[in-house]
């Protein structure tokens, strides 16, 4: 499986994120405690918002822990929010249409987990997919797949709604094929104003997914961090397993949960797929 994290916040240069922290995401590139593989190797991303229409994406297959390009490239851009993935195949090729986050125009997508059988159900879900964003599925991935059928289903709209109907689709055409669990993962998205992250398998035992606690609260815990003086009240983390070494300073994501963070607030909801027959 892969590793990721998102944050939202007061401007921070990526560096400070990616590289400064214990245990930080390149790290974990390395030496992932949580996740299904050790060693996430299979190229990485990273997507960031700044004053410019579309966000940013930069993605290669080398490994993150090994790239003085990306190492360059966190200690000169500064976002108040981006995403950061790192790799690790299980079916689909390494190559650079693969990495995530992908864009599809404001909106960055990235997922850590699998649509199971994909192979098997891969043809009802390309097809399902409207046929003016067909053209722009570049790789060969389930996640991307997975993206256009939420972006299909009204994701620029409706973000958890969206997400409900594209799972729910995965789980009905899977089923349909045989497949017992057709869809493990957490996945985060966004428009560059709000963050939507969401934890849910077909089996019940989803990937691992953590977030930050109120900075307010951090800063009162440990007032000697000069880091959690620097950001804003409003500054979110979401990560697929903890980054840095400040005791309960996370929160684990229930299972079939989705949490918003916006500049209304943030909000922890149930999740439940939406089957095909409801819409």
């Amino acid at each position: 499986m892969c590793r990721w994290l998102a944050y939202t916040g007061s401007p921070v240069l990526l560096t400070d994120v990616l590289y400064t922290p214990v245990h930080s995401l390149i790290d974990q590139s390395l030496h992932s405690q949580l996740g299904a593989e050790t060693t996430n190797g299979d190229g990485f991303g990273v997507g960031w918002y700044d004053t410019t229409p579309v966000p940013g994406v930069f993605r290669s297959i080398e490994p993150a822990w090994n790239d003085q390009n990306l190492h360059e490239l966190a200690g000169h851009v500064s976002s108040h929010l981006f995403f950061a993935h790192i790799r690790a195949a299980i079916g689909s090729p390494v190559q650079q249409s693969n990495c995530h986050p992908f864009r599809h125009g404001r909106w960055l997508w990235m997922h850590n987990g699998f649509i199971g059988g994909f192979a098997t159900v891969k043809r009802d879900l390309v097809l399902a997919v409207d046929e003016s964003l067909f053209p722009e599925i570049k790789g060969g991935t389930d996640t991307e797949t997975l993206f256009y059928l939420a972006l299909t289903f009204g994701l620029e709209d409706d973000p958890p709604g969206a997400v409900a109907r594209a799972i729910g689709f995965v789980e009905a055409r899977g089923r349909q094929r045989g497949v017992e669990h057709p869809f493990q993962g957490t996945i985060a998205t966004s428009d560059g104003e709000s963050l939507w992250a969401f934890r849910y398998s077909s089996e019940g035992k989803s990937r691992s997914l953590f977030f930050t606690r109120d900075v307010r609260q951090l800063r009162q815990q440990y007032p000697g961090r000069e880091i959690l003086r620097e950001v804003s009240d409003d500054t979110r983390l979401v990560v697929s397993e903890p980054v840095g070494d400040l005791p309960g300073a996370w929160i684990e994501m229930p299972e079939a949960h989705y949490a918003v963070v916006s500049k209304g607030g943030d909000q922890l909801l149930p999740f439940a797929p939406e089957p095909p027959a409801a819409r």
